[in-house]
């Protein structure tokens, strides 16, 4: 289904060649973490304002739920053809003041420091330079697109639809996502899930009548090893429990209980599953209930055939410019790559900066990095 003939003739980079690093400096010191929106949208405005004036359509489609806005971006020539999709995320997980006082943005050798600069505001700018090139040269081959969204931090609740919609008019899919171990692209990512699960017991007083109560919590936490013990490490599939309350008073048996559980699988069979198992959870004690909500938010993405032949295709154009571009072996994170490798549209995922750190006080990104992986963007846009 891909086109032969690759890679193209790519401008060389030269030794004086430097990313704008003022540019990606402002992205950054604009903070937006998914539950901000107005620093959500200031990122749209970022994007939308840099492509003013070039041949680029832009679309902005409001947000909701109290969430930020997306934008989409459309070039090359109208020609019939089937697209090829940018897809980033704007939204952070670092709160606003990160940059003032934990992780303020700044350069210390090959590195550069910020909120996001890793995951992923340094992929999303590389590859949106990348994009203007193109757009400006005139040398895409079929219409290209760029999706930007304010909520994959939190699992895409509100763009999900529209990055299926987009991916289902694209013959491939890249993400921006950043790159792993040195460089390495992903080309397979677990499927998520995400679960809550809740406690009623019997309220008591915890001295004078505690043969009365039904402990929520104790019932929780038979229920928190039986959900552990569920990992299979040898099938790829881990259970984890991080998220527990309950109670109100210390002289109370507690009547309420709840924890969360996140859920990763290699494949949809061992999702559906996995699910059937989670939800089927009894109680240890017959006078507490139980109740569950929650099911897979990521279905996984696996290499297939036709990933695995728009991987080579970027290998040769990575060639090109002098990459040995690897892949690194399935990763336990989800991304929005997962929806459309789910649909069976050929993804490339961690085409982002090269770093380390992700939501932490450490992140960031490999300045040398960026120019190469702007130029694998560019060629992969030209090629496809």
């Amino acid at each position: 289904m891909f086109r032969a003939g690759f890679p193209p003739t790519l401008p060389p980079m030269n030794a004086q060649d430097t990313p704008d690093l003022a540019a990606l400096s402002a992205w950054l010191a604009t903070e937006s973490p998914t539950h901000h929106p107005d620093g959500v949208n200031r990122m749209m405005d970022l994007v939308a304002e840099e492509v003013a004036a070039l041949p680029i359509a832009v679309e902005r489609i409001p947000g909701r739920d109290g969430l930020g806005d997306s934008l989409i971006l459309r070039a090359g020539p109208a020609n019939g053809a089937s697209g090829a999709a940018v897809m980033s995320h704007l939204d952070t997980v670092h709160p606003v003041g990160t940059a003032a006082r934990d992780l303020p943005v700044r350069i210390e050798g090959d590195r550069l420091y910020g909120p996001g600069v890793y995951d992923m505001k340094g992929g999303a700018w590389l590859a949106l330079q990348a994009f203007k090139q193109v757009a400006a040269a005139g040398t895409a081959r079929r219409p290209i697109s760029f999706l930007f969204t304010p909520d994959e931090e939190i699992g895409s609740p509100t763009t999900r639809a529209l990055i299926e919609t987009i991916g289902r008019e694209s013959m491939a899919v890249l993400i921006t996502e950043p790159a792993r171990e040195g460089g390495k692209i992903v080309t397979a990512r677990k499927g998520v899930g995400r679960f809550d699960v809740r406690f009623e017991g019997r309220p008591a007083h915890s001295g004078a009548r505690h043969a009365d109560g039904r402990s929520a919590i104790r019932e929780a936490a038979h229920q928190i090893l039986a959900v552990e013990a569920m990992t299979d490490y040898d099938r790829g599939i881990t259970t984890s429990v991080a998220l527990v309350g309950g109670g109100t008073a210390a002289n109370v048996i507690p009547q309420h209980a709840w924890f969360s559980i996140d859920l990763r699988v290699t494949t949809a069979a061992d999702g559906v599953a996995m699910e059937q198992r989670i939800h089927g959870l009894k109680a240890h004690d017959p006078d507490v209930r139980i109740s569950v909500t929650g099911g897979m938010n990521r279905p996984p993405y696996e290499k297939t055939a036709e990933v695995a032949a728009l991987y080579e295709i970027a290998r040769g154009v990575a060639a090109g410019i002098g990459l040995d571009l690897q892949d690194c072996a399935m990763t336990g994170g989800g991304s929005d790559g997962n929806f459309t490798a789910a649909l069976g549209i050929p993804t490339l995922d961690g085409l982002g900066i090269d770093g380390a750190g992700a939501h932490t006080l450490e992140e960031h990104a490999l300045i040398s990095s960026i120019l190469p992986r702007q130029a694998l963007m560019r060629g992969l846009l030209e090629t496809l």
